[in-house]
């Protein structure tokens, strides 16, 4: 099955796009896509997914076709959360799932400790939910450095035209910053990530759109035990065995490996959630919800439907 419309929900500074699929008396579950990516981040796995549930996949302001945010200002972790609780509130929903793919999982997450009686089942693929600070205390004023001089910088840049390219010649730049897409997923990414102009295209992201550490809030052990306390949801996290590894400045003095780091929040989301959190370990790469969509589906559609007592693992 296809996607049934398109949709847009008004916001104060324009609009969030959204694709919607599925049942539109079904359960409803809200897909975030991950940094630099838009809505069909999601079109070669929602139609394996049940389709008696009701799926919205939101283009993230700044990307696919949602408006940009405000000029002046740059792009926080907590303003997608705003966004989530917008789209949620136009769609008169009380209560829904979440499938979050790499920083829409930590959006996911956030959105869950922030608003934890809203969301019913958190699915978080090839993400985290959080990160803890662990060895990263030491480079939070530098992302915060680097997240003010990059909008400055590109806010310069507005003054020039966006670079148009011919479609073959923008999918070979694209694949060059994203090397874990792929040709066809690329492809996809694309339709919705550009515009035509004349015999070309051109990226509709906003160019304030950095490094998506620049937005990430870095917890205490403290603060994540209070934080996982709030959460409501049953968490589902698919790790894919070739897929990102935890961000981080590497120290060239530390020994830790970016894995372990990951392994220490996987770790803790279990002891604190215990029996609500659910770790699935699959082959593939970062994008395997879009490469091997089939991978994922059978694992998804288990939790989503299970109406039963939660279990430790699938």
């Amino acid at each position: 099955m296809g996607v049934i419309s398109e949709l847009k929900v008004s916001v104060p500074w324009g609009h969030i796009a959204a694709k919607v699929w599925g049942s539109l008396q079904g359960p409803p579950v809200l897909c975030l896509h991950g940094w630099l990516d838009n809505a069909n981040s999601f079109d070669r796995l929602l139609p394996l997914l049940p389709q008696t549930f009701h799926y919205v996949a939101m283009d993230l302001g700044g990307h696919g076709l949602s408006s940009h945010h405000p000029l002046g200002f740059q792009y926080y972790k907590q303003d997608y959360v705003n966004e989530v609780r917008r789209v949620a509130a136009a769609l008169r929903w009380k209560r829904f799932s979440v499938l979050g793919h790499s920083f829409g999982g930590i959006i996911g997450g956030m959105f869950s400790y922030i608003f934890p009686e809203m969301v019913d089942k958190l699915i978080l693929l090839d993400a985290i939910p959080f990160f803890l600070d662990t060895k990263e205390l030491s480079n939070l004023l530098t992302y915060k450095r680097q997240a003010i001089e990059h909008v400055l910088y590109t806010e310069a840049q507005q003054l020039k035209p966006s670079q148009v390219l011919p479609p073959e010649e923008m999918l070979k730049s694209f694949l060059k910053n994203n090397f874990q897409v792929g040709k066809e997923c690329g492809k996809l990414l694309l339709e919705r990530g550009t515009t035509k102009v004349g015999q070309g295209v051109m990226l509709n992201r906003d160019r304030r759109l950095g490094l998506p550490e620049n937005t990430f809030d870095f917890l205490s052990p403290e603060q994540a035990v209070h934080f996982c306390q709030k959460i409501q949801a049953q968490m589902l996290i698919i790790k894919a065995k070739g897929g990102y590894s935890y961000f981080k400045v590497q120290d060239p003095e530390d020994s830790t490996k970016p894995e372990d780091s990951t392994k220490q929040v996987q770790d803790f989301l279990e002891s604190t959630l215990k029996e609500r959190c659910r770790i699935v370990l699959v082959e593939g790469s970062h994008y395997v919800h879009m490469q091997e969509p089939h991978r994922v589906a059978g694992i998804i559609t288990h939790f989503l439907e299970d109406k039963g007592p939660a279990q430790a693992h699938l």
